[in-house]
């Protein structure tokens, strides 16, 4: 089995279709690494990953927009073409099956008060699984403030 795990960016607003009845979204991520090479020059590389992710459960979709940072799990493909220099090149996608907003925190909104303290807002990252399709912030903070042990 070959699995792709990425954390990283993403590049535009996702993109939503519907093909042969089905819903795919389709986003791209971007992994960015800094290193110094030999001569100890600061260098930088950026990985950049077409993602496709069929799914029904579409409520993730306003949360994936340009610059969020997110975490995806799937199987990868990769496809070899020239490009316009008629040079080889190939472009890595992945085939999504997991997908969690990971880090930020929403505008206005403070870090003590998603994790530290009673008044419950909202969850600091939110799994496409868990969003319901026509999600209110009411019924998602109510229906994590369930899920609290205490």
């Amino acid at each position: 089995m070959i699995k792709l795990q990425i954390i990283g960016n993403l590049g535009k607003d996702c993109i939503v279709k519907e093909v042969n009845g089905q819903n795919v979204i389709n986003f791209s991520v971007v992994h960015s690494e800094r290193y110094k090479d030999k001569q100890g020059v600061q260098k930088e590389r950026a990985t950049w990953v077409e993602c496709a992710y069929w799914t029904d459960k579409t409520g993730v979709v306003p949360y994936l927009t340009k610059g969020k940072t997110i975490y995806a799990e799937g199987y990868p493909e990769a496809e070899a073409y020239m490009n316009k220099d008629n040079q080889a090149a190939a472009t890595l996608r992945m085939r999504v099956q997991t997908i969690q907003l990971v880090g930020g925190v929403g505008e206005g909104q403070q870090q003590q008060n998603i994790s530290g303290s009673s008044n419950y807002n909202a969850p600091a990252y939110i799994p496409a699984a868990n969003i319901p399709m026509a999600s209110t912030a009411a019924s998602v903070a109510s229906d994590a403030a369930d899920d609290l042990p205490f």
